[in-house]
């Protein structure tokens, strides 16, 4: 009997403690800053120092069974002048994302959506989310093509979620809180997307 071939997970936009939300069996860490990244021997198979705005994602084509980028959406510009021409670096990214990802692999992220604070306070906030965000890069036309996304993707999942509580243990507990904090007019902070390539 054959073993299975190992999965392989990118989490762009790591830091110094990539994630591995679906549970690949190997995880890959890139980030824009040189760091060691600061995970038990063996649990990382590599991590890469890469701008994700204006580079290529430096793997091959397929390599991925997964990719995830955890507030990192919010900070890639819509739009952008280089040498003299507008580029759409946000749908540059989303290009490279489905590039990376073998058929069937999943894109996962987490980003603050509008039109909670967490969206605006920071400054480096750029790419402003909406509910509907995800939308333009998939289906069977996805809108994005005008812009030159050239891939597809599928949507498994996008909702919004409270992210304290998104991290924490779950269960009934967390549920009350989180009814608490919408019959309080707090809306929930952040969206989450999983999208299948297709």
């Amino acid at each position: 009997m054959m073993n299975a071939p190992a999965t392989r997970h990118l989490d762009i936009g790591c830091g110094a403690r990539p994630r591995n939300p679906l549970a690949r069996d190997a995880l890959y860490g890139m980030d824009i800053h040189p760091q060691a990244p600061q995970l038990p021997a063996g649990v990382l198979a590599e991590y890469r120092c890469s701008n994700v705005v204006t580079d290529p994602i430096p793997y091959a084509d397929g390599f991925f069974d997964s990719v995830s980028a955890f507030d990192v959406v919010e900070h890639i510009p819509r739009t952008a002048f280089i040498d003299g021409r507008q580029v759409f670096p946000f749908v540059q990214v989303m290009n490279e994302i489905h590039r990376v990802l073998a058929p069937g692999g999943e894109f996962y992220a987490i980003t603050p959506v509008y039109p909670c604070l967490e969206a605006f306070t920071d400054p480096t906030h750029v790419n402003i989310i909406t509910v509907r965000s995800h939308e333009y890069f998939c289906g069977s036309e996805p809108a994005a093509r005008a812009y030159g996304f050239t891939g597809r993707f599928e949507c498994v999942e996008a909702r919004l979620l409270d992210l304290k509580l998104h991290f924490s243990a779950g269960g009934v507990v967390d549920h009350l809180r989180s009814l608490w904090r919408r019959a309080r007019g707090r809306p929930r902070t952040h969206m989450l997307w999983r999208l299948r390539r297709v």
